[in-house]
């Protein structure tokens, strides 16, 4: 084999991309996501740690600092966005959402139900 046939096959192993259009993301997106990370704990523990909100007002915050926490991690993690995989990988987020969507409210509909719905402790005394 001559030199230009040798070089005409060679790979290069300096290339990242591997032939394929992903966002490997950089060291910038990795240090945003970080930091945002970080930010999105801090604030709930502190508000745990500092009692300064009604216990069902802190625990509504916690929920939606996690919700954005998810979209962080996979934004900036995950590399996740409308344009990768074709948007196959969104539309299975927006299946997976709706399936844990439909089964945590079932899920709490039906603890809630039964707990309205069960006999009260004390009127169980008074029926013996």
């Amino acid at each position: 084999m001559s030199a230009e046939a040798h070089n005409e096959h060679a790979v290069d192993h300096h290339d990242h991309a591997h032939g394929d259009e992903h966002d490997h993301g950089s060291f910038k997106t990795y240090m945003i996501g970080f930091l945002l990370s970080v930010v999105l704990t801090a604030i709930p523990f502190w508000l745990v740690m500092t009692e300064t909100l009604a216990p069902q007002t802190t625990g509504l915050i916690i929920t939606v600092f996690a919700v954005v926490q998810i979209v962080v991690h996979m934004i900036f993690f995950l590399h996740m966005n409308h344009r990768s995989e074709g948007g196959w990988n969104m539309l299975a987020l927006i299946f997976t959402i709706v399936i844990v969507v439909i089964a945590v409210a079932g899920s709490v509909w039906v603890m809630y139900h039964l707990n309205v719905n069960m006999m009260p402790t004390h009127d169980m005394q008074t029926m013996g």
